[in-house]
Parts: structure tokens; C-alpha cells; sequence
């Protein structure tokens, strides 16, 4: 194949190369950035309130008929749901991976509507909300006071009325979601003894609401009539103050006495529910969580809602104030920083290289030139493809600069190659060495593309992992062909000097001592290399039983190395969870949480703390429930860096920088445990939020046991028990446990059914009574601040503090008012607090943390022994959130890998028209790869997708320098040359450009491989693998590679003789000139 033209037009390769950076330039600038790529699955949540009913009748009368009506919508991989002792029903349905979440919602909605029927009318007056679960929160936002002049009532309200509605006009927003529950409410606190008094009940009050509550429609005067002006009637509509809610009038009799709402009830502007409470550095606050719409760019969304928040912060009342407790793009930024520096010192590194071993600076020049137009130029692609710039699709282009370099120094060499043999033009020997070596650059593309390709094709969550790295470093890899056939070699032609008669260039460029000296001794390494590769051809078992070994390694390796799906980095924030003894309340939770609050006020690295009382982000909703949103210092301010650690030396702290980072979150959390350790009888727990959002707050492994016989609560509480006990005691769990707890105290209400009926009522007054006085009525809605507000009807707290309080309770009988006592007894029970079902089964959550030196895939497996060792029958397991992904991932990476080999080995069949002699490249890479798992062990690493990643791109980089030695041995054959001659000069002239490759490659990898700073553990992971595998790869490879292609060479042309080509090769004749006893003349053509 010829590629003469683009060297005798140079403008025109070099407007190839602009256009593809200019728009590469147009690509970046549009592409979204994100952390990861998007891989939560598409979620869909149903929700209501079902007012005063506890946790058994929220899961019977809402949940059981919703689900047996969602289960099976299309697509749906699980469902979970939860059930309150606050009356909240929450049902989550997760889909596959690229399901459309519009679809999802919209046939979800369809299957609720079919439920609604059957659900009671309390719930169907609230209304059932189906709405798509955002992937993940971008900013956590807190609204608060420093001198605590406004309560939680007004912050919230404010935080409702003017800023909640404010954000979710900006671009990308999907929800803004906040724990509080005070927003405004008319509340009508009955006074049961006023009510005995007046003979009323509390379906009396809700009547006279629905009577005089009202907007109405009376019509116009003067319609179709030829009056001069036409007027509209207008009622005044629903009451608005408190005042004229007083005035509502319960009855009147004949004396003219009238009874008024105000007579038998207190009536304020309060809290529609008073269950969750929140303070900011512990002042009263209210926090709002801005969740991002599934593809939106999240660093766009975060600056559109920082931007507002300020726009909104000008007109806050005094003392008001805004505070930011989680922005996603702070990592992001920091993260991706510490990635594009690695970026630019490798690429300094790598041409540090380049030039030790082109020696000079018009040759390094070259594929300096080249790596920005490949980089730059993926960009385009990747928006094509609708990725984004993320931690994955950088560090495939962090790991492309070696590949990129390597294209360009193969065009290089061979040039220089061409000129060493005395060429007088350097057009000449551009034309020339491209017609040589283009083929083995379209099939090193070729090989490196198949490697990529089988990888996009993967499903789940780590397909789209993959799928994002392979598909850039794909992309990189063509373009790279691409310049590698049309720019490198046409600036070959423009950039390099032919030499003069002497052998030295006509101009002498910097060739110092140290130049000298460096050749001297590379040709002494060559010589000693050529004879190091000649003994291991005449030892073809040495050879046999290597291979074998390096299977075994790799084996061995990759068996026995941790698994895990992405390194846990510090993000900067991290959560507390507070649990205490059932049923806890409000104010003795708020006890612990403000002691917990002070030690962390103490710590030098927190920057702010929010706490919400009564929700916990494990546990859900109770009064004996607390969650700390954390905020540590800015990343700047926490300095982590080698430098820092450095400076310790001399600042005083010596080397305890190395070891100990006392504002690192890791440390954070190991002086929160230490601090709560004397808090007696709370269950705390301290964790980073998750690496990979939309699965949840927590991260470590989440699962659900499942009561499949239907038994009682009791038993499968006891079952989870042993099971956990059982797990606790394996080495891979740090621990396991439930928030789940069946002892919430509890009283059973019984109504005794003959005395209601002797009495003439029916047990529903007695219950609804009841409802109306504890549990609360929605009664009605009013309009203010241009929102609509429920007005909610409920007994004085006074009334319902205690059991004996029902004698004060009456219900209304044709026979005079009696006591509710009379109709029911109370009976001390105990229960959960709340019940939840995994895929229709009663189910209880487990959170498991694995051990320290223990991955996350290895506790996966612990999981499953325990349960196959202890759970009885009808009793099982399943997976939840990110811990399934990973389980089903786990199962894919083995067969990845098969098939990027067997593409690898069919292209290079097809290619070399020989299904053994591509055997001699595919044995090669299992030294590589078992390099790659026994770095990855020496530091302490995991096997994750950061790893796998290194490992695909291994298969490419080896399998390229196999293909190089063996396309040129195969050269050298076909002139004549013996087999095993052909091998040893063929790798001898490969020589060079392989260790310059491979030492750029593994010396640029250095500063990832001993990252620091933000997002260290995924760029070391990456960094360790890929030079251990390089390193180690390529130092056995130049020596197996040659005798293996003796042997399978040698097996081929058994089956079919090699046909001699007849035309003269100028560097093979000059390779055997030292063994031949005359000179060989040959011309050069110009």
C-alpha cells in the first residue's frame, strides 16, 4: 500500500491533522464532565401518605396492592419498598441499564392508576406520586441563620416558597428535595374536653370544613342581555388566617347562640408534620439536595444553582444565609486536575525519553507533534458518541500517549533506519520505509482496535465502564494510524537530515559525550541480547516451560488477587448515622445528637455540620433516628500531595507525613469512632458517600434477606440474627448489620364490636375518633403565598401524651357522650417501625462493610457461603443496589478478556495467512498480564475496573511489540534467511524502538503510579498495573517472542513451504553483511 502522496503533499497531511484538532477543539468544549459515566440503572419511585396509620396497615391497605399491580412493568430488574410507622409508603422500581426512564415512569404510572381503586380513600385524597428517581445528588444546600433569629417553621417555608421553586427552573435540575416536613399548615388542635362539652366528635369539625371551606363559582349578572355592563359574582373562597378559621361556625341554636370553631379547638399557622428536625452548625436550618436529570452535565447544573442561590442570597432577609454541604464538582474538579498534571508530566516524561534514544531534537519533534493531534482529535469522537469527560475517558488518554508515541517512533525509526544505510534524500527514505512498514502499522491498529472493541459490547454497569474506555482509547488509536500514515511521515521528509559522505549528518547536532557513550554501550546491550536470544532458541524446552510458567502466574495471580468495582477516594464529605433504642423520642434523639455534634466541631479538618433529626439515611424515618451531612475543608486546604508530605521533613512533623494524614476523610472517621465509642446505646456509624451515585447513600455492600414462607416477623428477625452472627465471624467482614428492629414498643388496639353495636355505633366512629384525635384528619386546603397549604385537624399535644389520656377522649352515642375506654382496650405489643419487601417478599436491609485488606468481591463471596452454610429452607438473599452490579460484573471480565485474544489471534490469522504462527504473538501476553496482577499485589491494589482497564490495554501495547518482531523476522525469512537467523536480527532491529516505548510508557506512568492527592487510589491502581505489566511484559517478550516464532515458523512450513521473494531488502543485506567474507554493493536509488 502506498502512502507517497501524503509525504509529496505535506500542506495537505498537515490540514488533515488541523482539521482533526480544530474539531477535537469543538468536541471538548461541547462535551458534558461527570465523575463516572452514567451507570446508575434508570429509577422509579411511588410514594403516599396514608395519615396516622402505622407500619402492618400502610404495607396492607397501600403497598400490597400497589406492587401486585407494578410487578413485571417492562424492564424491571427489582423492586423494593418500605412501609412507616409514620404512615409513608415508598416503593422503588429499578430497570436495566438503557431502559428510558420517561418509558419507565409513564408505564409505572399506568400500573398505579389501576391500584387506585383499591386503596383507601385517606390515601387517594393525598394522592400517589410516581416520579423518576434522579441518578444523583449534584449540591447539597443549607439555608440557615448565625444568630438563630428565625426558627426551623420560617427557614423552611422561606426555603419552599422562594428558592426551592427558583432552582428547579434551572437547566438539568430534576428535584430538590428537602427532609422537612414543617412546611406551612393550618392546624386545628381540638380541645377533647371543650368537645365532650359541646357533644362533639372530630368528623363534626372536618364537616363544617368541607361546608364553609370552599371556592365556588356563583356566575355574572347582565349575560346575553342588553344591560350596559356585565358584573362577575365572586365568593370570598377558602378562609386564609387563623382568625377567620375561628369564625367557622359549628352550630347554632334557637336561642341565637352560636358555637364557633375557636370555642372547642386552638387554631395557628403551624407544621404540616413535626417528625424531622435540622440544624446547621446548630442553628436552625433547613437543607434542599438538587438531584441532576439522567444525562445532564452535572458540572453545568452545579454553576447554574450556585449561580442562583447567590442571585437569590441579595434579597435574603438580615441574618439569613446560604452554605454549601456537598457539591460533587469539588471532587470532579480537583480529580481531574490531578489527572490532566499527571497528563502533562507524562507527556514530558515520555519525550525526555524519545530523546535519550533519537538523540535528537528535529526526530523528538516528531512525535511531539503527533500526541496532541491524536488527544485533542478523540475529543470529537467522544461527543459523537455522546460520552462526557470523565475520570475513565482521561485516563484512557493518559494510557493513549504511549500508544500514540509509539506509532510516531515506528515511522521515525524506520526513516532513521533508511537514512543509516546511506539514503542522500530524506523523502527518498520516507517513501521508502512507509512502503515497508504501513502494513505493519494498519495491522497494529487493527490488533489494537479488536482489543477495544469486544470490550464495548459488554452489558450492565461495567459494560458502560468499558465501554467508555475502550471506545476512546480506540479512537485515539485510529487517529494515531492515521497521522502515523500521513503527518509523521511527510514532517520525516521535512524534519530530518540525510547524513553527509562520513556518515555524520551534514550538520552536526547537539551529539555530545553522553550521546556517544549511550550508543557504545546500547550496542554492547544489543550484541549481548543477540546472544541471549540465540541460546534460547537452541533451548526449545526453556522456552516450552516459560510459557507454561507465565500461564500459571497469571493464573495464580488473577486468583488470588482482591476484587472490588472502584477504589473509595475522598470526596470531602461524609456522613454520620445515628440509631438509638426503639421508639427514642424526638427530644432525648436530639440529646445525643447535639453531644455528637460538639466533638465534631472540635475536629480541625470539619468545616460545617448538618444534622437531621428523625431521618437516618440507612435506617429511613423515625424519632429515634439522626443523620450528619459533614463537610470537611477544601481540598486546598487539606494538602496531601508528595510535595506536602515532603515539606514535613523540615516543618517539624518529620516523616509522619508519610504514613499519617490527619485530614484525610480516612482519618476523620477513625477519630469519629474514637469519640463516639463513650456514647452508650447508640449505634453510629461513620462512611464516605458512594464512589458511583444513584445506588444509594451508603457504599460496601447492601443486601436483603427474604421471608419466602410468610411466617411471622418474630422468627425471620431470628433467622437474619443467626445469619448475621454467622457472617460477623468471617475474616472478609469488618461487620454486618441491620437497622431493622422488631422491639418498637407498641400498643394493639382492640374495639370491642357487641357494646359499640348495643351502644347503636359502629366500631368505624369509635376508630375514626380516634384517628382524628391522634393520628390527625386532612381536612381541607387553603390558599397562601401562591402555594396551596392543607389545613390538618388533630388533637392538642396536651391530649395525647400518654395511654391513660383516652379516658379523656369521648365518642358521641344516641345515649350521650361515653368515653372511647369504654369501646376498646389497648395491649402492650411490640413491632418494627418500619416493614420492607424486596420483590413482594417481607425483606430485611443489610449493610455490610468489608475488611481492611479485604475487596468488596471477596466479601460478596463470604455472603453467599454464610447463607448457603446457615439459612434454613424458604428463607433466601438477594442483592441490592451497586453490590449487584458488581456481582453481575464480576462474571464478565473473564470473558472479556477470552475474546479480546481470540480477536487479537483471528485478525492476525487472517493477516499473517497462518493459524499457527499469531500463537508466537498470543503466548507472549500472559507475562504482561501476570506482571500486571503481581504489581497490582505488591502495593496493596485491587482488582476493579481501573485495573481490568490497564489490563485490555496491555493485551494491545504487548501484542503490537510481538507483532513488530515477528513481521520483521518474517521479513528477513521470506529474502532466505534461515528461521533462526531471521528471528535474532529481525528482534535485534526491533530492538530499540520496543525498549523506547516500553521505557517511555513505564517511566511516564511513574507519577500515576505513585499518585497522590485527589482521586489517588483509582489513578495508582491504573498506574501500578499498567508499568508492572509493561516492565515485566516487555523484558520477557523481546526474548520469548523471537523463540517462539522459530517454533511455530518452523511447524508452518511443514505444512506449506514459505515462497522466497526475489526482490533485493537493502537492510537485510547490510544486517548480513558481518557475516558474509566480501562487502555487498548496492546503489541507492535518489
Amino acid at each position: 500500500m502506498t502512502f507517497t502522496r501524503f509525504i509529496e503533499r505535506p500542506v495537505l497531511s498537515t490540514v488533515i491533522s488541523v482539521f482533526l484538532v480544530l474539531l477535537g477543539l469543538i468536541g471538548l468544549v461541547s462535551l458534558p464532565i461527570e465523575q463516572y459515566p452514567d451507570i446508575a440503572p434508570p429509577t422509579i419511585s411511588v410514594s403516599t401518605i396514608y395519615q396516622g396509620a402505622d407500619a402492618q396497615t400502610v404495607l396492607n391497605s397501600v403497598i400490597t396492592p400497589l406492587e401486585e399491580s407494578i410487578n413485571g412493568v417492562e424492564n424491571m430488574t427489582y423492586m423494593t419498598s418500605q412501609a412507616t410507622n409514620d404512615g409513608m409508603a415508598m416503593i422503588t422500581i429499578y430497570f436495566k441499564q438503557g431502559t428510558d426512564a420517561d418509558m419507565a415512569a409513564v408505564n409505572v404510572q399506568n400500573r398505579v392508576s389501576q391500584a387506585q381503586a383499591l386503596l383507601p380513600s385517606e390515601v387517594t385524597q393525598v394522592g400517589v406520586t410516581t416520579s423518576k428517581r434522579q441518578t444523583s445528588n449534584v449540591i447539597m444546600y443549607s439555608l440557615t441563620t448565625e444568630d438563630g433569629r428565625y426558627d426551623a417553621e420560617f427557614v423552611t417555608n422561606y426555603n419552599d416558597i422562594n428558592i426551592v421553586p427558583a432552582l428547579k427552573r434551572v437547566t438539568g435540575v430534576g428535584n430538590v428535595q428537602d427532609f422537612s416536613t414543617k412546611t406551612y399548615s393550618m392546624r386545628i388542635w381540638l380541645q377533647p374536653d371543650k368537645m365532650k362539652q359541646y357533644g362533639l366528635i372530630p368528623s363534626d369539625i372536618t364537616a363544617a370544613l368541607a361546608e364553609q371551606n370552599i371556592e365556588a363559582a356563583p356566575g355574572k349578572f347582565g349575560e346575553q342581555s342588553n344591560v350596559s355592563f356585565e358584573y362577575v359574582m365572586r365568593y370570598k373562597g377558602r378562609l386564609k388566617t387563623p382568625t377567620e378559621y375561628g369564625n367557622i361556625i359549628i352550630s347554632t341554636n334557637n336561642n341565637g347562640q352560636t358555637l364557633h370553631l375557636r370555642d372547642v379547638a386552638k387554631i395557628e399557622l403551624g407544621g404540616l408534620s413535626y417528625s424531622v428536625g435540622q440544624k446547621n452548625n446548630n442553628q436552625p436550618s433547613v437543607m434542599g439536595m438538587v438531584q441532576q436529570i439522567a444525562g445532564s452535565n452535572a458540572n453545568d447544573i452545579a454553576k447554574g444553582v450556585k449561580a442562583e442561590l447567590e442571585k437569590q442570597a441579595k434579597n435574603f432577609p438580615p441574618g439569613l444565609e446560604y452554605k454549601i454541604n456537598y457539591d460533587v464538582t469539588e471532587f470532579l474538579y480537583a480529580s481531574i486536575e490531578e489527572v490532566v498534571m499527571t497528563l502533562v508530566i507524562t507527556f514530558i516524561l515520555v519525550f525526555f525519553v524519545v530523546y535519550i534514544f533519537l538523540q535528537d531534537f528535529r526526530s523528538t519533534l516528531i512525535p511531539l507533534i503527533a500526541v496532541p493531534v491524536s488527544l485533542i482529535g478523540t475529543f470529537l469522537f467522544l461527543w459523537i458518541f455522546g460520552f462526557s469527560i470523565n475520570l475513565l475517558t482521561l485516563s484512557a488518554l493518559l494510557l493513549a500517549i504511549a500508544i500514540v508515541v509509539d506509532d510516531a517512533i515506528v515511522v521515525v525509526e524506520a526513516v532513521h533506519a533508511k537514512l543509516d544505510l546511506g539514503y542522500k534524500s530524506s523523502k527518498t527514505a520516507a517513501i521508502d520505509a512507509m512502503n515497508e512498514i504501513s502494513g505493519a502499522i494498519i495491522s497494529i491498529t487493527l490488533v489494537m482496535a479488536a482489543v477495544f472493541v469486544p470490550v464495548s459490547f459488554i452489558s450492565g454497569t461495567s459494560g458502560t465502564f468499558y465501554r467508555e474506555f475502550g471506545v476512546t482509547m480506540a479512537v485515539a488509536i485510529v487517529i494515531s494510524a492515521i497521522n502515523a500514515l500521513t503527518l509523521s511521515p511527510a514532517l520525516c521528509a521535512i524534519f530530518l537530515k540525510p547524513h553527509d559522505e562520513n556518515g555524520h549528518e551534514k550538520k552536526m547536532s547537539m551529539v555530545d559525550r553522553f550521546h556517544a557513550s549511550f550508543n557504545t554501550a546500547f550496542d554492547k546491550v544489543v550484541g549481548k541480547y543477540k546472544k541471549g536470544v540465540e541460546n534460547l532458541i537452541g533451548h526449545r524446552i526453556i522456552t516450552a516451560v516459560s510459557v507454561v510458567v507465565g500461564i500459571a502466574v497469571l493464573v495464580f495471580t488473577m486468583a488470588t488477587t482482591k476484587t472490588g468495582l472502584v477504589p473509595d477516594e475522598d470526596t470531602g464529605v461524609v456522613f454520620v448515622t445515628i440509631s438509638l433504642p426503639p421508639a427514642t423520642s424526638q427530644a432525648e434523639t436530639q440529646k445525643v445528637t447535639d453531644q455528637v455534634d460538639a466533638m465534631l466541631a472540635n475536629n480541625p479538618a470539619v468545616q460545617s455540620r448538618q444534622q437531621i433529626v428523625g431521618y437516618n439515611f440507612i435506617a429511613g424515618q423515625g424519632s429515634d433516628q439522626a443523620t450528619f451531612i459533614v463537610k470537611l475543608k477544601p481540598f486546598d486546604e487539606r494538602p496531601s500531595g508528595f510535595f506536602h508530605k515532603l515539606a514535613g521533613l523540615w516543618e517539624g512533623d518529620g516523616i509522619m507525613r508519610f504514613f499519617v494524614d490527619p485530614m484525610a476523610n480516612t482519618s476523620v472517621l477513625g477519630m469519629i469512632y474514637k469519640q463516639i465509642s463513650n456514647i452508650k446505646g447508640a449505634q453510629i456509624l461513620a462512611f464516605g458517600p458512594p464512589m458511583i451515585s444513584g445506588f444509594g447513600a451508603t457504599n460496601g455492600l447492601t443486601f436483603s434477606m427474604q421471608d419466602k414462607t410468610g411466617g411471622s416477623l418474630d422468627k425471620f428477625f431470628k433467622v437474619t440474627k443467626d445469619y448475621l452472627k454467622a457472617l460477623n465471624e468471617r475474616p472478609e467482614i469488618k461487620t454486618a448489620m441491620t437497622s431493622y428492629n422488631p422491639n418498637y414498643p407498641q400498643y394493639m388496639v382492640d374495639v370491642d364490636v357487641a357494646k359499640c353495636k348495643q351502644s347503636g355505633i359502629s366500631p368505624r366512629v369509635v376508630l375514626s375518633t380516634l384517628q382524628g384525635y391522634y393520628g390527625g384528619l386532612y381536612a381541607s386546603n387553603f390558599n397562601s403565598y401562591g402555594k396551596l397549604y392543607r389545613v390538618m385537624v388533630q388533637g392538642d399535644a396536651a391530649s395525647r401524651m400518654r395511654p391513660g389520656d383516652l379516658t379523656n377522649i369521648y365518642v358521641r352515642t344516641p345515649s350521650g357522650m361515653v368515653p372511647v375506654g369504654e369501646y376498646c382496650s389497648l395491649t402492650r405489643v411490640y413491632g418494627p417501625s418500619n416493614v420492607n419487601r424486596f420483590n413482594l417478599f417481607t425483606s430485611i436491609n443489610i449493610n455490610a462493610t468489608p475488611a481492611d485488606g479485604y475487596s468488596s468481591g471477596e466479601a460478596i463471596k463470604a455472603v453467599e457461603e454464610v447463607a448457603a452454610q446457615t439459612l434454613p429452607a424458604g428463607y433466601g438473599y438477594d442483592f441490592s443496589g451497586l453490590t449487584r452490579s458488581e456481582q453481575e460484573s464480576s462474571n464478565t471480565t473473564a470473558i472479556i478478556f477470552v475474546l479480546c485474544i481470540v480477536f487479537v489471534y483471528l485478525i492476525l490469522s487472517a493477516q499473517y495467512e497462518s493459524y499457527l504462527l499469531p500463537l508466537s504473538v498470543i503466548l507472549s501476553l500472559p507475562f504482561g498480564l501476570g506482571g500486571a496482577f503481581i504489581f497490582t499485589q505488591l502495593f496493596g491494589h485491587q482488582n476493579d475496573i481501573y485495573m481490568q482497564i490497564a489490563l485490555i490495554m496491555l493485551i494491545g501495547l504487548l501484542a503490537k511489540n510481538a507483532i513488530l518482531i515477528v513481521e520483521f523476522a518474517l521479513e528477513r525469512r521470506r529474502t532466505g534467511m534461515a528461521i533462526k537467523y531471521s528471528a535474532i536480527l529481525g528482534a535485534a532491529s526491533r530492538l530499540r524502538p520496543i525498549l523506547m516505548t516500553g521505557m517511555a510508557m513505564v517511566i511516564g506512568l511513574l507519577p500515576m503510579m505513585f499518585a497522590s492527592g485527589v482521586g489517588k487510589n483509582g489513578n495508582q491502581t491504573l498506574g501500578a498495573a499498567a508499568v508492572g505489566g509493561m516492565l515485566i511484559g516487555m523484558m520477557i517478550q523481546i526474548f520469548v517472542v523471537p523463540a517462539l516464532f522459530v517454533i511455530f515458523e518452523y511447524l508452518q512450513e511443514k505444512f506449506k513451504p514459505i515462497e522466497f521473494g526475489d526482490e533485493e531488502n537493502k537492510e537485510v543485506a547490510s544486517e548480513l553483511q558481518p557475516y558474509t567474507r566480501r562487502p555487498i554493493e548496492y546503489k541507492v536509488e535518489e
